[in-house]
């Protein structure tokens, strides 16, 4: 699945940089959150134990999703850019970490140069990862997922998959998302020179997969 990402500049830039960005701080919280909330009323009565842990994990995800919010949120007030803010890799052990709290096993496989990635790459990669996993979240049903980051050459080839439903059998069910977050990842990837593909597997599931140019 292919979706053309339009090409703009200036302001127009910034505007959509700042609204990718809420859209996928909001829905990956909302989407981890409603997922433990919805686990803490199943076990409230049998196991009160465990939904006192799915709380306990409502209570950190939203800490960190308010932490991004009032982030981002500054960037209207003030000059500068989130971007300002490393991604290391303890970033994505933590997001894959919340998925799998969230009800999705998921894996992180990193492999590589082991160099630091450029500030807007890493951030670039860590909001295409966060938001493909909010779809596996939303859509893929019962299902495990993996993402892979391979740093070769002068490129970081990122792969999020899933051996779920998938977003088509979603739609299908009247689960349909806004069409918006493929889009968001793809603009993304495009604006930093990359490109990014979406679509089901043969095998069943889901694929996001986007390069990002990183230099020699």
């Amino acid at each position: 699945m292919s979706v053309s990402a339009p090409v703009v500049d200036g302001f127009e830039a910034e505007r959509l940089r700042i609204a990718r960005d809420l859209h996928d701080v909001i829905s990956y919280g909302f989407a981890t959150i409603n997922l433990q909330a919805g686990a803490a009323v199943h076990l409230a009565e049998k196991q009160p134990q465990q939904a006192v842990e799915a709380l306990r994990a409502i209570t950190e995800l939203s800490k960190d999703a308010l932490q991004e919010l009032r982030g981002i949120l500054g960037v209207l007030r003030h000059s500068g850019s989130p971007d300002s803010v490393g991604v290391g890799l303890e970033r994505f052990d933590s997001l894959v970490e919340t998925t799998t709290r969230a009800g999705v096993p998921t894996r992180l496989e990193v492999s590589g140069r082991g160099e630091a990635l450029p500030m807007s790459i890493g951030l670039a990669a860590y909001r295409i990862v966060q938001e493909a996993l909010t779809n596996v979240l939303r859509h893929a049903g019962d299902a495990s997922a993996w993402v892979s980051l391979a740093q070769e050459g002068d490129r970081l080839w990122i792969t999020v998959e899933d051996d779920g439903k998938g977003p088509t059998a979603a739609a299908e069910q009247g689960s349909q998302g806004s069409g918006l977050g493929i889009l968001g990842m793809r603009e993304r990837a495009v604006a930093l020179g990359g490109d990014l593909e979406a679509g089901p597997r043969l095998e069943g599931g889901f694929r996001v997969s986007a390069y990002l140019p990183i230099g020699s």
